[in-house]
This record gives structure tokens, C-alpha cells and sequence, in this order.
């Protein structure tokens, strides 16, 4: 089972009285407010309503979309404060479960999940396996070490070196396609359980470039606790795609109701506020929808 590491605020007066495990986390002051919806939340699971709360998994090594906060339990980042505030409006609490990425769609389709919110891309392969309410758009970059030792600037340059790169992510697939283009040096892939661990490679000298999401890669070059070790190979950004919340096939109203909860986020305000917090507003869509990678 996985811990529970970070509990969303539920709006007062919603249902369910129990103290959750772990910390509780609650979105900064903002410009604008979600309000609760009672028609979404009707549209919840029982066992949900029951429960007053959704479980949601992540894996917390993506800042600024998802990671630890300094005491090692709390998951901060843009998708927990988004989610703290689809809690606000469905009328429960999102608790946030640490999954090992590799582990979302399987621990969400046995039902110990009910959502995955993780920086999880839509794609047609996993669109298969469960619904997805797109709400934020993201390419791939490629992070080296300060100074470049090995030279790369795109993504042919990894042809024939080390690359670590997290388990079961897309970019795992990019590299698979880059592949094509290599010949006999091939690139040489390594993936890991975590997104730190593959990092770990990197900073080490045992790989020569790590593939992330942009704006984690971004922030990694900026952020001073780590701008010294790591840099971008070019401005180059692969395969923008949206992410999406993961919801079981067999669920279509939690679907929808979370669905709805982004539209009104969207509406006021709240989503920018929670984009502009986090200095991922180039990731901002126009608009929620469902599957859209199909």
C-alpha cells in the first residue's frame, strides 16, 4: 500500500469527519476562489461520498509539478495545489498517495487508486487503459550537466552514450523512436524507478543526459539549489503533449466530475493562479477535454 504523504483541504462543511494520515496541504492565498459545485459532486461514487475522499496517486520527483516540500512528507507542486482545489469544488478531500510512476494505471485499474495526477502525459496506449481529463500541455528537454562535457544539443548527439531517464514515461519512447536514427551506436538507455534517481545518474557522471518534461527541466536549470549541476542541452522542445488526471474506464462520472471541477477552476481564475504560483504558465490550454491525444 502506499503511504499517504499529503492530504488536500476539504472545503468546510463537505462530508466526511475522519482525520487523514500524513500532513495536510492547503493552496497558498489566491487572487480567486473555487467554490463548491454540489451538482459535480453528486455526480461522485458512493463509496467517494462515503469516504469524503479521493485517492490520488503521484509520484512526488517532478518539481515544480509534483515533489517534496523540506520536512520529506509534504508533495507540493502545481498538480497538488490543483488538486486541492478540485477538492474545494467536488466537496472532498484529494489525498495524495507516493506511487512509483510504473505503478499508476495498474494500482488505479485495481481500484486502490482513484485517480493518478502525476505529470502523466495522454497518449493513445494509455488512453486504452483509462480516461484522461487533459488540463496542461508539456514537451521534452533534454538536461545535461553544467558545461556540457559530452557535448549534446539534440537528440541524435545521445546516440551511442548513457541516458537515464525515469521508467514508463514517454520519454522512454522518444528514445526507442531516436533509436531509428542512431545506426550501430545506439544510445545506450538506463531507466529508473524515480525521476531523482535518474538525476543521480546524471549528476555523477554515469549518464550524459537525462530527458524530462520541459518545465521540470527548466526548473532544475534555474532553481539554485541545483542550477550549478545541471543545464539544458539547447531550447529545443520535443513531442509537446497535454498531461492528463487518469480516471478508471468504468468510473465516467468521477470522469466527468473532475472534469467539470477543472472548467470552473479554469472559469475563474483559480487555474491561472495555481500556473502563475508554480512559473509553469506556458503549459496553460484554452480548454479541458477528455482523451484528446486519440
Amino acid at each position: 500500500m502506499a503511504l499517504i504523504l499529503a492530504v488536500a483541504a476539504m472545503l468546510p462543511g463537505a462530508c466526511g469527519d475522519s482525520k487523514p494520515t500524513g500532513s495536510t496541504t492547503t493552496a497558498p492565498a489566491a487572487t480567486h476562489q473555487a467554490r463548491l459545485d454540489p451538482a459535480l459532486h453528486d455526480l461522485l461514487p458512493q463509496s467517494v461520498k462515503d469516504r469524503g475522499d479521493l485517492r490520488v496517486g503521484t509520484d512526488a520527483s517532478y518539481a515544480p509539478i509534483e515533489s517534496y516540500a523540506p520536512d520529506g512528507r509534504t508533495i507540493i507542486g502545481m498538480d497538488p495545489d490543483l488538486a486541492v482545489e478540485i477538492g474545494r469544488v467536488l466537496g472532498v478531500r484529494l489525498q495524495l498517495e507516493a506511487t512509483d510512476f510504473d505503478k499508476l494505471l495498474t494500482n488505479l485499474g485495481s481500484g486502490s487508486l482513484d485517480l493518478a495526477m502525476s505529470a502523466m502525459t495522454d497518449t493513445p496506449e494509455r488512453a486504452k487503459i483509462a480516461d484522461f481529463v487533459d488540463y496542461f500541455t508539456a514537451g521534452t528537454s533534454i538536461v545535461v550537466q553544467r558545461g556540457n562535457p559530452a557535448g549534446v544539443t539534440e537528440l541524435n548527439d545521445l546516440c551511442g552514450k548513457v541516458v537515464a531517464v525515469e521508467n514508463a514515461t514517454t520519454q522512454v519512447d522518444l528514445l526507442a523512436r531516436t533509436q531509428n536514427n542512431c545506426g550501430v551506436q545506439r544510445i545506450i538507455v538506463r531507466t529508473y524507478p524515480t525521476n531523482s534517481d535518474a538525476l543521480l545518474e546524471l549528476r555523477t557522471g554515469r549518464a550524459v543526459a537525462v530527458l524530462n518534461d520541459t518545465p521540470p527541466a527548466t526548473f532544475l536549470v534555474n532553481d539554485p539549489r541545483t542550477s550549478s549541476q545541471y543545464q539544458l542541452a539547447s531550447t529545443m522542445q520535443y513531442e509537446p503533449a497535454p498531461y492528463g488526471i487518469a480516471v478508471a474506464k468504468s468510473q465516467p462520472g468521477l470522469r466527468d466530475a473532475v472534469k467539470g471541477a477543472l472548467e470552473q477552476l479554469l472559469r475563474s481564475g483559480v487555474y491561472a493562479d495555481v500556473l502563475a504560483r508554480w512559473h509553469v504558465q506556458t503549459g496553460a490550454i484554452a480548454q479541458i477535454t477528455v482523451n484528446s491525444s486519440r
